[in-house]
């Protein structure tokens, strides 16, 4: 066992002591071989996005049982759930009065588990709420989307405050789970539970990231261009690259983490 993580463990550290800008690339070229590999074992793309789905859940299921087992909500982000919980709703609602299907449902479903968690979190288990470390202000976030949807919104047949509504649910997607990251800042420590909930967000937001970046490169483009015209259509797939880098740091060191055998993860200076 021990000689099997020598290697991993040298690894790790050549990478540590690399500066930023070459992390920044090995983070790139990382990204590029694990969208190759999955480019010639996935053959149906849309299985990417199911996958992506079954990890959220997957996360949110870690989530319910640290809350209804342990009993406290210390290191979560109350702020990053009702940032969720806003995009889901408008994204609803768009699904409503836009294009309803499956993804109608499985978004009702992960609002109303995210409404839970905010109940959970504001009243049952306040005494545990780290309020003093959730210190994102979340009008730097929905204040930019918002004039951004303004500025950069699909250019469908749709009513104008549709169309604004949704690309205002994307761009808040990308952020949202900022105010987590700052609590994790914050505390330095993340307990495992915790951990493992924003890894599988980080998971699913590569795997949703993956789906549409392999939709873009099999089309040739087509893609982009079905989803409209002007800047709409490159700011989709930036907001998909943009969430996972996001969490691509945390990620990281999440997985060094359990590579060492650590339980609780540790966070340096630096991580958000």
């Amino acid at each position: 066992m021990k000689a099997g993580k020598r290697p991993i463990h040298a690894v790790a550290t050549w990478v540590k002591r690399q500066p930023p800008k070459v992390k920044a690339f090995l983070s790139v070229v990382a990204g590029m071989t694990a969208l190759v590999f999955l480019r010639f074992i996935v053959n149906d793309h849309d299985n990417l996005f199911v996958a992506a789905e079954a990890v959220h859940a997957l996360g949110i299921s870690v989530l319910i049982y640290k809350l209804t087992k342990e009993r406290t909500c210390a290191g979560l982000s109350l702020k990053s759930q009702d940032l969720t919980a806003l995009f889901l709703a408008a994204r609803l609602y768009c699904s409503f009065v836009m294009e309803y299907d499956i993804h109608t449902v499985l978004d009702t479903a992960t609002l109303a588990t995210t409404l839970w968690v905010i109940y959970m979190i504001r009243f049952k288990l306040k005494s545990s709420y780290m309020e003093d470390k959730d210190n994102f202000a979340i009008y730097y976030v929905v204040v930019p989307c918002a004039l951004l949807a303004l500025a950069v919104h699909p250019s469908t047949s749709h009513n104008i405050f549709n169309r604004i509504c949704w690309a205002f649910c994307v761009y808040l997607e990308a952020a949202s789970v900022l105010p987590q990251l700052r609590l994790m800042q914050n505390t330095k420590i993340v307990e495992p539970f915790t951990a493992h909930y924003v890894f599988a967000l980080g998971v699913a937001r590569f795997l949703s990231c993956a789906h549409w970046v392999l939709q873009v490169v099999d089309t040739r483009g087509r893609l982009l261009t079905a989803l409209g015209y002007g800047l709409w259509p490159s700011m989709v797939l930036l907001a998909e690259i943009v969430q996972t880098f996001i969490l691509a740091d945390f990620c990281y060191y999440y997985v060094k983490s359990l590579v060492g055998g650590q339980l609780v993860l540790r966070l340096p200076s630096g991580v958000v």
